[in-house]
């Protein structure tokens, strides 16, 4: 019983959920009701995900400090384009193939969080055979200079964090 249920809290507030919807406590109710407990149970034990380890925490704030003020500025650079699409310059949005050292689930889980929080550039796909990110850049000018600010500005910090 230990194995099918993992979760018995969980599977609890599953079951109460359950008979909350059906608004009645028949033996046919809780039948049902525990069944999808059991299962919601099994399904999230399967769904296991290996514990975060988090070293150096110190490097946080700075990192949110930046995330912010990458936020507002790329904000103010997306409106300029957006209101102003002539602008004087040509304009090409495109693809960026990045090549990435960190391989923790929960460290390239952030990296994913910052970069599509981050108006104009959105976390397209990840290879994990190749280690490599695709990131889609609105205001495409130089893809050495994508590479180098993911690498630098954010990948090395997270790999602090997370590795």
């Amino acid at each position: 019983m230990k194995h099918l249920l993992r979760h018995p809290l969980f599977a609890l507030l599953l079951l109460i959920a359950w008979l909350l919807l059906m608004e009645s406590v028949s033996p046919g109710a809780v039948l049902l009701g525990s069944l999808l407990a059991l299962g919601g149970s099994w399904a999230l034990a399967s769904l296991a995900l290996p514990r975060a380890r988090l070293r150096r925490l110190a490097v946080l704030p700075g990192l949110m400090r930046d995330v912010l003020v990458e936020v507002v500025r790329s904000n103010n650079a997306v409106a300029r384009i957006i209101l102003n699409p002539k602008g004087g310059t040509t304009r090409r949005s495109g693809f960026v193939r990045i090549p990435l050292d960190m391989r923790d689930p929960y460290g390239l889980a952030a990296l994913a969080c910052i970069l599509t929080a981050t108006p104009g550039t959105v976390w397209a796909e990840y290879d994990a055979e190749e280690g490599t990110m695709l990131l889609h850049v609105l205001d495409l000018i130089d893809e050495a200079e994508w590479v180098f600010i993911v690498k630098q500005k954010w990948e090395q910090r997270l790999m602090e964090i997370f590795e």
